[in-house]
């Protein structure tokens, strides 16, 4: 089997399932190792990224998914129930956050952070696939602890967790508040320039 037929294969495969198709499947069914899995991926990739496709190939977890590109939903979305699509509440994006950056986290540390009952939008959050259980912790009670999932990738668009926008850096002042950084950089800079007027 040559390279071009195992290529047409496995966009076959990726388009037929409609869903994450893992690498262990693809090496299985193929008979192939997983450097050539990757030199075909890549190929692929090129051949959408070339033709202005309105196709896209991700990289999710240990597998592969075609999907829509992300600027053509709204001509996409009208033609799909619309009762399939997840309302997701600022406080459920807020958790979503919170779980995201800290896999593997409690309800209790949760809603330390939130200041307020997560229970519902972890239920929510849970009931949309976006997060599961990532086992118990082991402390007094053994509280679940949670993590996102491969679908919460594949809605942000992204491989892994690694690819999440890097959170800003943060002090606490000597009222016990977050001040970002960026802030005090710049407040600490016209500082400086008063001083250099005065002077």
């Amino acid at each position: 089997m040559n390279f071009e037929t195992k290529q047409a294969i496995i966009e076959a495969m990726l388009f037929a399932t409609g869903k994450i198709v893992t690498i262990q499947d693809i090496m299985k069914i193929l008979e192939i190792e997983y450097s050539e899995i990757e030199t075909i991926i890549l190929k692929l990739n090129e051949k959408y990224n070339a033709s202005n496709s309105g196709i896209e190939l991700l990289k999710l977890d240990n597998g592969y998914q075609l999907c829509t590109k992300k600027e053509y939903y709204e001509y996409i979305y009208p033609l799909i129930d619309k009762k399939t699509k997840p309302s997701i509440s600022n406080s459920a994006l807020e958790t979503l956050s919170i779980i995201a950056y800290n896999p593997k986290i409690t309800k209790a540390e949760i809603e330390a952070i939130r200041g307020v009952s997560s229970d519902a939008t972890i239920y929510k959050l849970l009931e949309y696939n976006l997060i599961e259980e990532a086992g118990k912790l082991d402390a007094p009670g053994r509280p679940n602890t949670y993590k996102t999932t491969t679908e919460f990738l594949r809605m942000f668009g992204i491989s892994s967790l690694d690819e999440l926008p890097e959170l800003p850096r943060y002090k606490i002042d000597e009222n016990e508040q977050i001040v970002l950084d960026e802030i005090i950089t710049e407040n600490e800079k016209k500082d400086s320039d008063t001083i250099t007027e005065k002077e």
